[in-house]
């Protein structure tokens, strides 16, 4: 059921994507944002607080219901419940149509018109940026999306909760974000927390998703990348895949000198780079191209996941066949 469930919920996703800014999102964030008001005294136990209230209030019920279906064997009922809430919380679709017109335009030469769409979907200045350079974030955007809206989802939903693991997944990756990132959040104590919390949530799902991009493009450049460049980036886990991900397309992706200036959290491993370490990442500056190949990773890497999911579904199936 669960692979059924996911190949469901992506189907439907590629007919009918749900927009980042639909209301039960919207929700999602007002009621973290009324967590923070609640909460927020300036102590990290009072984040720790707000994030367990907030888990409970959103996985509890999901649980609830997706236990109840499976006690009174609801198959079809506990099936809908599954692809209701993978739906909900993958995102496949809510930022491909920025990479798309973002390729387009730059296809076409209207440097302008994919500086203002990257603008829009990073919140960054893009003011002067080179193709190149506007080539090189929305890969490094789409590959980090892709890992938090889709893989990352695909390792929580096989767990024995499924649903709700699910739920905390998400949950727990816009928290990590939305007290932490915005202006007056930043270097408080509250925050501190949600990005612990979601950094070891995140700890083996981010090295699954890197080793699937090593498999579906160049391996060795890809683990090359990963083992001697990932822990120069202040966030480990963004170094993981943007140095994976990059390696298996033979492109340089990310800038680790200027990302160590960025203040690491609590619980991320950090190793000072020796002088017996190579100073550049593999691979070639990015370009338009770079785009396309992006592309052509995060399908392939999807399918290998499918594929995993697939064998895994018919082994247990097997196993529970008298």
């Amino acid at each position: 059921m669960t692979f059924l469930s996911i190949l469901c919920a992506l189907l439907i996703e590629q007919m009918k994507p749900l927009r980042a800014d639909n209301p039960i999102y919207a929700e999602i964030k007002r009621l973290a944002l009324r967590m923070e008001i609640w909460f927020n005294a300036g102590d990290s136990t009072h984040g720790r607080m707000g994030w367990f209230l907030m888990m409970a209030i959103l996985m509890v019920p999901t649980a609830l219901i997706y236990w109840v279906l499976k006690h009174y064997n609801w198959f079809l009922a506990a099936f809908a419940w599954n692809v209701l809430i993978v739906y909900l919380t993958l995102g496949f679709r809510h930022y491909s149509h920025y990479f798309t017109s973002i390729q387009l335009a730059l296809n076409a030469g209207d440097d302008a018109a994919a500086r203002a769409l990257l603008a829009e979907w990073t919140r960054q200045d893009t003011v002067g940026m080179e193709a190149a350079e506007i080539a090189r974030l929305a890969v490094e955007k789409s590959l980090i999306t892709t890992h938090r809206n889709v893989f990352g989802v695909f390792f929580w939903f096989l767990m024995p909760l499924g649903p709700a693991c699910a739920v905390m997944y998400r949950v727990s990756e816009h928290l990590a974000r939305a007290w932490n990132e915005p202006e007056h959040m930043r270097n408080e104590a509250f925050g501190q927390f949600a990005a612990r919390a979601f950094y070891w949530i995140d700890w083996i799902p981010v090295r699954l998703t890197a080793v699937a991009f090593a498999v579906v493009g160049n391996f060795e450049d890809a683990i090359y990348a990963w083992r001697n460049f990932a822990h120069r980036w202040a966030d480990e886990a963004i170094g993981i895949i943007l140095s994976a991900g990059g390696g298996a397309m033979g492109v340089r992706l990310g800038s680790p000198v200027e990302n160590a200036a960025k203040v690491l959290p609590a619980d991320a491993a950090t190793v000072d780079s020796g002088d017996d370490e190579p100073d550049m990442l593999p691979g070639e500056e990015p370009s338009v191209r770079a785009l396309q190949s992006t592309v052509g990773l995060v399908w392939r890497a999807l399918l290998l996941w499918m594929m995993l999911l697939l064998l895994l579904s018919g082994a247990v199936w097997l196993g529970a066949t008298p």
